[in-house]
């Protein structure tokens, strides 16, 4: 007799297991997104970073919006729940046109290779600059979200402080905007 299972609700997620043995075994696919606040006409006011604790190193720091694209999820699905898992579900992003990203990150388990460093995995993201008009209350791991200007934020002290290399990312996305670092 063989019995009957119920489909997993969920089949994008995989189990902690699961996730690591993929991890070191093929490159994951991210999403990552630079909250900013902008001006009647477009001009960026404000860069939101996040404030959390490293599961590395303990330590509180400053990161992006940032998440796993799930299988089976568009990439544009996966921008929006990350944008909505990590600024609350009354951020209110506005999402591009259309999905290319500014740039694409690559996150390699070796230090130095990369700007971008990450001990757990090979990770590619593809980066993207987002829009927010409402008000954002952090979620899941965030402490905080803090808005800076953009001249804050190209500060040497804060694109240094960003973990995993995301300073780096962080200088790409200020001089996609045409701010000066």
């Amino acid at each position: 007799m063989s019995s009957v299972r119920t489909p997993d609700p969920n089949p994008g997620w995989l189990s902690e297991f699961q996730l690591d043995e993929t991890r070191s075994r093929v490159p994951i696919l991210y999403v990552e997104a630079v909250p900013v606040r902008v001006d009647a006409l477009g001009q960026v006011e404000h860069i939101g970073l996040l404030l959390r604790g490293s599961p590395q190193t303990g330590d509180i720091v400053h990161t992006l919006v940032s998440g796993r694209v799930l299988h089976g999820e568009s990439v544009r699905g996966a921008l929006m729940r990350n944008l909505e898992k990590d600024l609350g579900p009354t951020a209110f992003p506005r999402l591009p046109a259309t999905v290319t990203p500014f740039t694409v990150a690559e996150y390699l388990p070796v230090p130095g290779v990369t700007p971008m460093y990450d001990p757990r995995q090979h990770a590619v993201a593809l980066a993207y600059v987002v829009p927010v008009t409402g008000e954002c209350a952090p979620r899941q791991d965030a402490l905080e979200l803090s808005w800076l200007t953009p001249e804050d934020a190209a500060s040497p002290a804060v694109l240094d402080q960003l973990e995993g290399g995301r300073g780096h990312l962080l200088k790409q996305a200020l001089a996609h905007l045409g701010v000066p670092v």
